[in-house]
C-alpha cells in the first residue's frame, strides 16, 4: 500500500476529516469529530512517515520491529510512526488504522458517535 492508497483508506471512514497543518508542525492529519486517528509528516526529513495509535501490547510489539518507532511527542499515548508504509503488510496496516479510527470514535460523545454511524 502506497501513501496515496493509505490516504484514500483514511478518508473512507465515516465522518473522517482531513486537515493539513503547515509550519511548524507540517502534518496531514485525519480525524473524526476533532479526535485525530492518523497523520502523515509532510516535511523533510520525515516526509510521508505515517503515525497511528495502537494498543499498549501492539505498541511494544511494533516498536521492536525495524522501520517502526514511537511517535515523537505522542508515544506516551501509544502512537507509533511507520517510516515506510509500503514495507508493511497491507491487511495488517488496515487493521491498525481501523483500530485507531475506532479508538478515536469511542472517545466521542454517544450523540456524536450515533451521528457518524447513522450516516454510514
Amino acid at each position: 500500500m502506497n501513501t496515496d492508497q493509505l490516504k484514500s483508506y483514511c478518508q473512507s471512514f465515516a465522518g473522517a476529516a482531513e486537515n493539513e497543518s503547515m509550519h511548524p508542525s507540517n502534518i496531514l492529519s485525519f480525524s473524526i469529530g476533532q479526535k485525530k486517528f492518523a497523520y502523515f509528516k509532510t516535511s523533510e526529513p520525515e516526509i510521508w512517515r505515517f503515525s497511528i495509535r495502537v494498543t499498549h501490547e501492539r505498541f511494544l510489539e511494533l516498536t521492536d520491529q525495524a522501520g517502526i518507532k514511537p511517535a515523537r511527542y505522542m508515544h506516551r499515548f501509544h502512537w507509533i510512526t511507520i517510516i515506510n508504509v509500503q514495507a508493511m503488510n497491507e491487511e495488517y496496516l488496515k487493521q491498525l488504522v481501523l483500530w485507531s479510527y475506532q479508538k478515536a470514535m469511542s472517545s466521542l460523545s454517544k450523540k456524536l458517535q450515533n451521528q457518524w454511524t447513522e450516516n454510514e
